[in-house]
Formats: structure tokens, sequence, C-alpha cells
């Protein structure tokens, strides 16, 4: 006989299939075998029809497609026989599911058969149309299913009620029609027919309100009756598993019980006796019997009821945490979880065991055990959980000490009772995990830092000391770095001793000492060397007799491939070896960091200043200003000030540090005031924006105001800083000190009303230029005319392209229409928009604006945002 004949029997197939020894003789095996299924339809060969469909199935579960058979179950379907029958559904749940449209032919035959004398029949249509029955079926069929819960045999009465599951949840509006009918079977004495009609009754119970407030009245004693005979029921083999009577039945009771109890007293009421006699009786050695336990704890926290039985509950789940078992353990605190928010008085009783499941071995429980210290944290044990997990800490896994740092940082910050004590907990994390705190963590521990004024020497010594031990926690070096730059001198003073901490004999050298190895460690990061050479050029100020220690660390790095660092060698060197008279009031101690803005950014009130991402692009005109309040708010463009800088991590260290300010001096009026010494400085060493154009009178303003008052000039300045290297190269178009040597030549300036102002990139990334031409008509100095030309510097062309900007509410903005919607690529060619901006305080406040700009590429949605502050000042 031919191997691959309708006529070979499965277990041949199969044993050619298991023989193949490559994916490619499997291939050939089963496209041989399907084309000889394909001739025996084609053929309508009645005697091996069931045959080929066993194989089908078999090649189906091998992933190979079948498609082609799926008739000939609705023709075995059809035929008289059980064997035909029973393949024919078996292939019909198989091979297809209720989305096919053959499935529609099928509904007549499963008619037929709901309606059969052969009980064996009924039961596959039962079984299948409970596995692929959809909608039209179901409300075809409900009246068969209904009318088969009420049939002589307790097998198809079972199987009934699960098939009128299943049509409930497609057709809910039919749950009415089985609300009397499942309610008989709550009385059935088979155990296999009580299961599936507590099933059902809970199904329609969440489905129908109707249908529940039924069985609150008439279900819930004989519910109760129920579960009270099977816990008290004597020793039944055909139902006993490690010596509890059939717990499956038990859960469903449990579960049916819980839906009937939620936010209902009387029900809740009733059943209070019974579920404590089930947590009480039920034994715990037996995985059934945790089983029974986990679904009454369940039932127990969500039902009505006093806090006694909920007591007895958690107890309950206290037990769990002590098994050996991590599943059990695992489940009960999850359970322990959800039970705090109902009484987390008698969730604190089990302190001890949570914090031991903290350590545990396992990963899934160590993560969920700390997220329930988390919840259990409040101001009255804060000290205690906090020092327990700082203990662990020290030995934690590697893997797991990101979470646990995070926690704790979050409980140190919210539950802290004093500033001391948040200090002090936060070197503990610092010291033993500082490479996985994140920067937001230690930027708040500076701005508490700054606002304690009278910890500030016991916290500069506390670090010092944990630097000795720990230097190679990169967080604790960059607080550590900080705190020595500015309150290096009370270290070596002891200035501000407390009772509680021990001297210490720290030289000026000790305290440079730190800052060089900083910044010579060879792992060292970007921030950590800057900070590094802030500190130093501070202590050079404080420590006299280092300062040409400190000049030399300096001139090492003028020559470094880092721009920034370059850049503020230079600088900084400059101010050491050229500037002494404005030194010591340049370096002056950081005001004092204001903690409700710190707060506000890092819940993140305050959105990032440039972002670029994915996300879909807001489909809006081409040209259109949005001035509606999403925009604004997105923008943050709301209040009268100059936009904030953002608020992630890294844009808070560039706030601390003084990184890219924007915030501009005041001019009033057509002739600008003099500016300060502070913005002087800030011109010279290119730090915040752009330096404007001046008039020719400023470098003898600058001069004499240098010459009358340093200190007072130079007050607020708190930190140097500067712009990256992109940006420090800008052009400066005034007349300035240069403070590498001298004075730069004049630049003329433009007339108040002319029309001649220099051009700005607005923005610039590695895809995009935005380019603004300003312009302003006579007689109407408030009102500035930009046109802005927007140039594709990416080979890829630009679709739908957007351009969107908002203002502050002292600037009103008005947008034409842009010249297209689509930007040419690699340069070639651009888009143009005029704008129009009047600043109601002109001359008091200068122009700043958002932007943003959507387009696609590729049919992929780009969204990119900036913040333009180098506008000309005097527009």
């Amino acid at each position: 006989m031919n191997p691959f004949s309708s006529g070979t029997r499965l277990r041949d197939m199969i044993r050619a299939i298991r023989a193949c020894k490559t994916a490619a003789e499997e291939r050939a095996v089963i496209r041989k075998e399907c084309a000889a299924i394909r001739a025996a339809i084609d053929e309508n060969d009645h005697d091996y029809r069931h045959r080929n469909l066993a194989k089908l199935m078999f090649i189906h579960m091998l992933g190979y497609p079948t498609h082609f058979g799926q008739m000939e179950c609705l023709k075995l379907i059809a035929s008289a026989g059980f064997p035909e029958k029973r393949i024919g559904y078996l292939g019909l749940m198989l091979l297809l599911d209720e989305r096919q449209e053959v499935l529609m032919l099928v509904t007549n035959s499963l008619k037929q058969d709901l309606n059969h004398s052969n009980q064996y029949i009924v039961g596959l249509a039962l079984c299948a149309l409970g596995n692929i029955c959809s909608a039209e079926m179901a409300r075809d069929l409900a009246p068969e299913v209904e009318r088969l819960l009420q049939f002589r045999d307790p097998n198809i009465r079972k199987k009934a009620a699960l098939c009128s599951i299943r049509i409930i949840r497609k057709v809910p509006d039919l749950a009415e029609n089985f609300v009397n009918p499942a309610a008989s079977l709550l009385k059935e004495k088979h155990h296999g027919v009580m299961i599936t009609g507590v099933q059902l009754c809970t199904e329609l119970c969440k489905h129908s309100s109707e249908a529940l407030e039924y069985f609150r009245k008439k279900s819930t004693e004989g519910a109760v009756k129920t579960l009270k005979d099977l816990v008290n029921s004597p020793y039944a083999p055909e139902y006993d598993i490690a010596g509890i009577t059939d717990p499956f039945l038990h859960i469903r009771l449990l579960k049916f019980l819980r839906v009937l109890g939620h936010e209902d007293a009387d029900a809740s009421d009733y059943m209070n006796d019974i579920l404590a006699q089930v947590a009480t009786k039920t034994e715990s050695n037996k995985n059934a019997g945790n089983a029974i336990l986990y679904e009454c704890v369940e039932t127990i926290m969500s039902i009505e009821d006093s806090g006694g039985l909920r007591v007895l509950a958690i107890n309950i789940l206290g037990r769990f945490l002590s098994n050996r078992d991590n599943n059990i353990r695992y489940v009960a605190l999850n359970m322990l979880m959800k039970a705090i928010t109902v009484d987390g008085q008698a969730v604190q009783r089990h302190r001890a065991t949570i914090l031991e499941c903290v350590k545990d071995s396992d990963a899934s429980i160590r993560k969920r055990a700390l997220e329930l210290v988390y919840l259990l944290v409040n101001e009255s044990n804060v000290k205690p959980l906090t020092k327990e997990l700082i203990d662990y800490l020290e030995v934690a896994d590697q893997e797991f000490k990101g979470d646990l740092t995070a926690k704790i940082c979050s409980i140190v910050a919210k539950y802290s009772p004093e500033k001391i004590w948040y200090i002090d907990q936060m070197l503990k994390v610092l010291s033993e995990a500082g490479n996985f705190v994140k920067d937001e963590v230690w930027h708040g521990l500076i701005v508490v830092i700054s606002n304690a004024s009278d910890l500030h020497g016991y916290t500069v010594r506390a670090l010092y000391r944990a630097f000795q031990i720990s230097s190679e926690q990169e967080s604790l070096v960059r607080v550590t770095v900080w705190c020595i730059g500015e309150y290096g001198d009370m270290l070596v003073n002891n200035i501000g001793m407390l009772d509680i901490e021990d001297p210490i004999v720290v030289t000026e050298s000790d305290a440079v000492d730190v800052a060089e190895t900083a910044i010579k460690r060879h792992n060292s990061d970007l921030t950590i060397k800057a900070m590094a050479m802030i500190a130093l050029l501070k202590l050079s100020s404080r420590f006299p007799s280092c300062s040409e220690r400190i000049n030399h660390l300096i001139v090492q790095y003028k020559g470094s491939l880092v721009l920034e660092l370059q850049q503020r060698s230079i600088e900084f060197n400059s101010i050491i070896a050229s500037h002494q008279n404005m030194r010591s009031t340049l370096v002056e101690r950081m005001p004092v960091l204001d903690e409700a803005t710190f707060i506000g950014k890092r819940a993140g009130s305050i959105p990032a200043s440039v972002s670029s991402s994915n996300r879909a692009a807001i489909n809006l005109p081409n040209g259109v200003s949005k001035s509606a309040a999403p925009l604004v708010d997105l923008l943050d463009l709301s209040s009268d000030e100059v936009p904030v800088p953002s608020s992630s991590g890294s844009d808070f260290i560039q706030d601390l540090l003084g990184l890219d300010l924007s915030a501009a001096p005041e001019q009033s009026g057509s002739n600008p005031a003099p500016k300060s010494g502070t913005d002087v400085l800030l011109d010279l060493l290119s730090i915040g924006t752009t330096p404007p154009a001046q008039s020719s009178a400023f470098p003898a303003d600058i001069l004499s105001n240098q010459e009358k008052s340093p200190t007072s000039q130079l007050d607020g300045l708190s930190s140097l800083s500067l712009l990256p290297a992109s940006k420090a190269s800008a052009p400066v178009s005034s007349s300035t000190i240069d403070l590498l040597g001298g004075l730069a030549p004049n630049v003329a300036s433009s007339d108040e009303n002319g029309s001649v102002y220099p051009s700005i990139v607005a923005y610039e990334s590695g895809s995009l230029r935005i380019t603004f031409d300003f312009s302003k008509a006579a007689g109407s100095p408030q009102t500035t005319l930009i046109h802005a030309t927007f140039k594709n510097l990416s080979p890829n062309v630009y679709s739908n392209f957007i351009f969107q900007a908002a203002v502050p509410k002292f600037l009103q903005l008005h947008l034409d229409p842009a010249s297209g919607s689509t930007l040419p690529g690699s340069g070639n060619g651009s888009i143009t928009q005029k704008l129009k901006v009047t600043n109601s305080q002109y001359g008091k406040k200068h122009l700043v604006m958002r932007l943003r700009i959507a387009y696609k590429v590729d049919d992929k949605d780009i969204l990119e945002e900036a913040q333009v502050n180098n506008f000309p000042r005097n527009l």
C-alpha cells in the first residue's frame, strides 16, 4: 500500500513524521500526506473520511495549514453514527473557531444533535457548542441548552451548565433565561452538577444585577448550608483529596459567597459563621487545604464584615508567609497588599515576617515583599523599618540593590521626621549603593542640605568620613564634592559641631585632596569632573595657601579632549590668575535652593524644555497658532516669567551647576541700563544665552561698576557654568571685556526702529534647522516680524510638516500659513513662515518662545520641541 494513501493509518503517519531527521524531511512528509488527503476529499471518499480528518488534526497540532479540511468536519458531523460525529466534532473544535464563516453551516446540525435521542451525541454537541459558540449560534441554540439543564442524566446537565456560561458571556442579554434553571442546580446532590451550577450562578451574578439580587434573596441560605454540610461531612472516598472532601466544590462555593456578600451587609452577616468555621477547621499542611484557606481569606476581605474576621484572615496570611512553599508565600504577599487598605493595623503585626521575606532567595518574593514594606511604612515606624532595609542593603544581591535603594530613598524622603535623620540615612544609602541611586535622589539631598543651614558643618564632615571609605560610589562623590566646594572652610575649621559627632582634624590640603581624587579617578564621569573643577575654583578662594596647587590641577585640563572641561580649565585658570579682585565674590556660597520648586520639578509639573520623540504628531493645519490651554500647559508658557529649564535629572544638575541658564537681565526703554557685575561675568564666561548687542558706552560702564563695588554687583552669583561646546563658539556681538585678553572690538548695533537685526538659528538638530530673520515696522517698536525658514538637513523627505509656537502671556503671537507642508531632503529647498509677536512689556521683558515641530518620515511620526532664548535683546 502507498504509505501516503488515504488508507494509511494515523499511527503510520505519526511514525513516518517522527522518523524524519530534519525539518525539510518533515515538511516533505506532511506535503505528501496533505496531497493524498486532498485527493481523497476530491474523490469524496466516505470510507476513510474520519481517518483523514484525524490525520489533519495531528497535522494542525504540528502547526501546518489545514483549512482545506474544514468542510470534512461538517460532513462527519452530519453523519448518523456516533464514531463519525465524535471525530467531526473534535475536528470542529480544533480546526475552526468562532470567527470562521463556515461555522454558520453547522448550526442546524448542532440543533438536531442537541435534540437527539442518544445522550452521548447530545454531549458531543454540548461540548462543541461550549467551546466555539459565537453570538449568533448562542441566540439560535439557547432554548435547547436551557431545556437540557433539566435533562435526566447528570452528565448532560453538567455539560449544559458549562455551555450556558459560554452563551451568557457571548450574549449577556440571555442571562435572565437561565436564572431559574441555574438556581435549581444548587440543590443537586451530584457534586459535578453542583460545581457547574455554582459556577453558572456566579457568572450570572457578574452579568446581571437582577440575577445577583435574586440569588442573594433565594440562594444565600442554601449556599451557606451546602458549604456547612461539606465542611462537616464524613469521609467520602469518591470526593476525598488529601483528607478534605471535594476542595473544588469548597472553592466554588466560597467564590459564589464572595459575589453575594460584596457590598451587602445582610448576606455578609449570614455567612460570617461558616467563613470563620472554614478558616479555623481547614488544615493547612496540604496544598488542598491552603487553596481553600486562600479563597476563604479573599472572600472575607471582599464581603462587608467586622474587624474580627478580617484579623483572622490576615493571621492566616501570616502563617502562609512562614510556609516553605514559595508559591504560597507569594500569594500571601499579594493578598496582604490588598488587605493593608482594609486593615493596616492587623497587617502591621506581621511586619517582622514580611521583612524576612525581603531577604528571601527568590527574586519574585523579594520584590513583592519590598513593595508591601513600602506600603507598611508610616510616621511611627519609619525609623525601625528604614534601619532594617539599610542593614539588608549591605548584603543584598547586586541585581536587587537598584529596587531596594529606590524604595529606601522614597521612604526616607516621604516620611523623614527631621532633616538630620534624612541626611544620615541618605549618606548610609549613598555609601552602600551610591552607584544605584538615581540622579533626582542626590539632587534632592543637595537641596535639603542647602536648606539646613545649621547642619552644613555636620553634613560636610559626615560626607568627608564617608568618602574616605566609599569613594567608588559615584553619587556619594558628587554630593561630597559639591558640599566641600560650598562648605570646605566649615570642614577645616570644625564649624557647626554637634554634640553627637566626634571632632575631626582636616587640613586645607586634605579638603583639596577630595576634589583632586574625584577629578583624577579614571572612572569619573563628566558630571563629577565638572563639579570637582568648580569645587576647586571655590576652594582656591577659601584656601589661599592652596591656590597655586589648585591652579596647577585646573591647568592640566587645558588640553582635554572634552570641550566642556577644556573651556572650564581655561576660564577658571584666567579667573585665578588675572581676576583676584572679583574671585572671592564670584565663588561665594550658593543661595538656598528652593525646595518647593525642586519637589514640583521632580513630580513632573514642569515639562522638559527640549525633547524629541516618536509620539504621534498633532493633526493641525499648517501655520495655525494654537493658543488653547492644552498646548499652553504642555509648553509651560502660562506664566509671565521666562520658562524654567527642564525638570529631568540631567537638567537639574545643569540648574545646580548653572549650565545653560536662560534668564536674561532686564532692560528698560531704548537706552538699556548698564549690566551688573554678575551679568558681565555671565557674558564673559559664555554662561547662559548669547551676549546681546549694547551701546558703545558699555565698556566704560562695566569698568566703573567693577571699580565701585564688585561685591554688591556680584552678590547674586551662586555658581559658574558653561554652555555646551556647540554653543560656546557663538559670536559675541557686543563690546565686552574678554576674560582672556582685554576688550573685544566694537560691533555697531542696529537702530531701535531700524530694519536690520541679526539673524539667529532658533533650533538645530541633526536633521532640522530653523532660522529666524527679524524686522520691525517704523513707529511700532513693540511689534516684531519674524521670518522663519525651515531646512531639512537629512536625506529623507519630511511630509505633513507642522510648525507650532507658544509664548508667555505678556506676548501675543500670530502665525501666517506656511509656504508648504513637504520639506525636501539634503537642504534642497525650504519652508518659510511668517510670525508676528507683540510684546506688551516691551523694554522690560524679552522675547522667549517654545517651539513644536511635527512631521512624518517614512510614515513614522516625529515630534521635536525646543525653547528659544537667544532673541536679540533690543527686539
